[in-house]
């Protein structure tokens, strides 16, 4: 089983710091008020990306130039946020990266990558289609496979984690969205170096089931499709290294549709005036779903980022 050390995230976060501050993590009266029980939010919404993954992108850019110093260039397959990362990382290492997204993707995470230095190319009718592109790509054109999930991306993504449990070191339960896995890895890999008793509970989408279907049958399942606006979760199959980390670290896996989803935005909107896009508002739709269970509590919710189109967002929050 794949383990981290309190040593090994101080040191990611060393990395992660040259590039970003620490992000904030507040206990929200309004929440706590709406809720029956006291939230602390993590936001990673104010990254310089707007969303967690920068910090990963930034670990695993300092692996690669070590492992790899021969290196040209990167290609990975993304919704957004994970190419927005890398593209940021990349490019400050002078390297090029190729970003393969599916076909309709969102126009302005596509321009937020191209922002960042990376070069955007449409493929497949969803994410794991991108992905197959990459791969094909990464040989067609010599440049370094990026994976969805890696082993130096948790370690980056950890370093929120450890902010998180600094801040507020007993809280019961810390509910965190599952896309590919990377922010519940680190969250587990986190809360276990450091001794802790937190419950960490996964929230995915019931339109993208897979990591809830395999956790709770206890083998990989895949779902015919992914049909969810919030993107950061549309994914079909879980990926079997990060499933083996939250099948035992895990407490549950909860299901949360879009328009609960939709309606935490809201919330997050009304109660903190935070922009959270839908991935990064389904933790706190977990929550509002299981407030009978966590009343006194002392809770964490991950707004793992704020990246939604403005078009989306107006037809959400209207």
């Amino acid at each position: 089983m794949y383990t981290l050390t309190r040593d090994d995230i101080e040191q990611a976060a060393r990395q992660v710091y040259q590039v970003m501050p620490a992000t904030a993590q507040y206990a929200w009266p309004l929440l706590a008020e709406r809720l029956g029980c006291t939230v602390w939010v993590k936001h990673e919404n104010h990254t310089p990306t707007g969303a967690f993954k920068v910090r990963g992108g930034i670990t695993f850019m300092h692996w690669l130039k070590r492992e790899h110093p021969g290196v040209k260039g990167i290609v990975t397959a993304t919704r957004g946020n994970h190419g927005q990362s890398l593209a940021l990382a990349a490019s400050a290492l002078g390297l090029r990266a190729l970003i393969v997204v599916p076909e309709g993707n969102s126009v302005e995470k596509n321009n937020a990558m191209r922002g960042f230095g990376g070069e955007v190319v449409e493929y497949g009718r969803d994410f794991d289609e991108a992905r197959e592109q990459a791969a094909r790509l990464a040989q067609a054109q010599d440049l370094y496979l990026v994976p969805p999930f890696h082993t130096e991306l948790v370690k980056g993504v950890s370093t929120y984690a450890l902010e998180l449990f600094t801040a507020a070191p007993d809280l019961d339960t810390v509910y965190v969205p599952i896309g590919c896995g990377s922010g519940i890895c680190a969250v587990i890999a986190a809360r276990d170096a450091l001794g802790l008793k937190t419950q960490v509970v996964g929230v995915v989408s019931t339109e993208a089931a897979a990591a809830k279907l395999s956790f709770e049958t206890g083998n990989l399942c895949e779902t015919p499709s992914a049909n969810t606006f919030a993107d950061g979760l549309a994914v079909r199959k879980p990926i079997p290294e990060a499933f083996a980390i939250y099948a035992a670290g895990a407490a549950r896996i909860v299901a949360v549709n879009d328009g609960q989803i939709a309606e935490a935005m809201r919330v997050y909107y009304t109660d903190t005036h935070n922009l959270a896009e839908g991935a990064g508002a389904a933790a706190l739709a977990a929550l509002i779903q299981e407030r009978g269970v966590m009343e006194g509590k002392k809770v964490g919710v991950i707004l793992s980022g704020g990246n939604v189109d403005r078009a989306v967002y107006v037809r959400v929050i209207g």
